[in-house]
């Protein structure tokens, strides 16, 4: 039967993880996936190699970790908004969706990921499961709540999702890693998240 550990030690390995994944992100961001090695790693985060193994056993979980991290929120998870008002929910989850795409670091990852996992089979069996990212697990809870409070009909919640994500990323995110200028202003942004609700409360909402 394993023991739950005390809280001193649960914080100790919450902070070696975050100095682990902060130095990783670091070091994937300068050098590639080639060139940063786990030692590399633990030297730079100030923790032992056994320290990071007992974390990442592999250079592949902990470059997921990494890209995974750099997509998380603060406290971890978006407060859900009360069903009733669709369109309301995808705008705002829209915003926070725009938000990490233009984070700093995201990116420079993701070409990191195009590039390398060509090169290494490692990379290319991650499965990368953005989906439990926070702004992502958000969406999928805000379609199925408006699907169960009858004020839209979502009978597959992935698929939508995909398409309102993809929608917005299509314009504000993808062109930015083909032309280095690539910019939306505020305005322009908002006005690409609206017109993608639009589109999918005109798809599976339904009218009072």
């Amino acid at each position: 039967m394993s023991r739950e550990l005390p809280a001193y030690h649960r914080q100790v390995a919450a902070t070696n993880r975050a100095a682990i994944l902060d130095a990783a992100t670091d070091l994937f961001l300068a050098s590639g996936y080639d060139r940063t090695s786990l030692a590399r790693v633990a030297a730079s985060a100030g923790v032992s190699k056994a320290t990071l193994f007992k974390q990442f056993p592999t250079k592949a979980e902990l470059f997921e970790a990494t890209v995974l991290a750099a997509g998380g929120t603060p406290d971890g998870e978006l407060v859900d908004l009360p069903p009733g008002d669709f369109h309301a929910g995808l705008t705002a989850l829209g915003i926070a969706y725009a938000e990490l795409l233009t984070r700093p670091g995201i990116e420079d990852l993701i070409r990191v990921v195009i590039a390398e996992s060509p090169k290494f089979p490692e990379l290319r069996e991650r499965t990368f499961d953005f989906g439990t990212l926070p702004v992502l697990a958000a969406l999928g809870r805000h379609l199925r709540a408006e699907n169960a409070a009858g004020t839209a009909n979502v009978d597959d919640p992935d698929t939508a999702a995909a398409q309102f994500l993809g929608m917005i990323s299509t314009v504000v995110f993808w062109p930015r890693l083909i032309h280095g200028g690539w910019s939306l202003s505020e305005e322009e942004t908002r006005k690409v998240i609206d017109e993608a609700a639009r589109t999918i409360v005109a798809r599976y909402g339904r009218s009072s």
